[in-house]
């Protein structure tokens, strides 16, 4: 019995029927014979601006620290990147290096400055429902006048989805989270790492093409962070969704990832390396292999962050 519970740090016990729902809801994708290009980067660079300082200030870096020798410079330079439909895809680099402003490029909230990108052949203008995002702050993403089944079912209802259908849907996202029993709540009675998984309930729940996930775990504990990692994995199997995710986490990155994109430092970032992870799902971090490739993924993030650009002084983002 104790291997059909896993527990979260609200105290609630998830039953893994449950838990295994929002998978279910979906039908085992089509095997295809070659994989089409789902999101396609074309010599993208953005010229560093005030969106892209409130974005570094959101996360807490300080821009002058970064382009205060350059404030005309670009955060991302000439970067090119082929995205096939269903890959699991990691960014990962130094803080302040472009990861989440290139995340915002392909969600639509953000122009580039010169190049483009396409999604399924046609260049993004703009955002769109094929696109989830969880962002690293729940704060600026969730509503806080609707409860935590109101926020989970928004996505839903503008879909127009039958209201019995998105309740079960949203119940099975809840439950999937951990916040069974918290329905009813609204954000100011939930805590922080609580009310950043109504947001991943929420995108979860709208079924879209590709999640786009800005550091979505970071604010959890451990135990629920594992059991969502788990879940995210055996969601993308089943649906085959395309999944961008952001990360300062190198077991996070090795453990989740198919491919890990590691970025130069900004000014004038760019992607150094593209790593194919070697191991099939799942993985174990404690195996001699994947802990050796670990820091084989470290010593290559420490080459890019110095390739170069400004080397930052918080090197939290290597792990050092």
């Amino acid at each position: 019995m104790a291997d059909s519970i896993q527990k979260t740090d609200s105290g609630h016990s998830i039953p893994k029927v449950q838990v295994e729902n929002v998978a279910k809801q979906y039908e085992e994708p089509k095997k295809k014979q070659t994989k089409e290009t789902k999101v396609k980067v074309e010599n993208l660079t953005k010229q560093f601006d005030e969106e892209n300082k409130g974005l570094l200030f959101s996360k807490n870096i300080n821009p002058d620290a970064i382009f205060e020798d350059d404030e005309d410079g670009f955060v991302l330079k000439n970067v090119s990147l082929t995205i096939e439909e269903g890959e699991f895809i990691i960014f990962l680099g130094a803080s302040g290096c472009g990861k989440s402003t290139l995340l915002n490029i392909i969600a639509g909230f953000l122009e580039t400055t010169e190049g483009r990108v396409l999604l399924d052949g046609k260049e993004i203008k703009k955002p769109g429902p094929e696109r989830g995002v969880v962002f690293q702050s729940a704060e600026s993403a969730i509503f806080p006048w609707l409860n935590v089944q109101k926020n989970v079912e928004y996505g839903l209802k503008v879909q127009k989805v039958d209201r019995k259908k998105r309740r079960q849907i949203a119940a099975d996202a809840i439950a999937l989270v951990g916040l069974s029993g918290h329905e009813k709540k609204y954000p100011s009675e939930l805590s922080g790492g609580m009310r950043q998984r109504v947001q991943i309930a929420r995108s979860i729940a709208s079924n879209p093409e590709i999640l786009i996930m800005d550091e979505p775990f970071g604010a959890l504990d451990a135990q629920t962070r594992r059991t969502l990692q788990d879940e995210l994995i055996g969601i993308w199997k089943k649906t085959g969704k395309t999944i961008l995710f952001v990360t300062h986490d190198l077991q996070e990155a090795v453990y989740l990832g198919q491919k890990i994109c590691i970025f130069s430092a900004a000014p004038n970032a760019n992607i150094i390396y593209q790593e194919q992870v070697p191991f099939d799902y799942p993985r174990d971090p404690e195996t001699p292999e994947v802990a050796e490739y670990t820091t084989q993924i470290h010593a290559k993030l420490e080459q890019a962050i110095n390739a170069h650009g400004k080397v930052p002084v918080d090197k939290s983002a290597v792990g050092i």
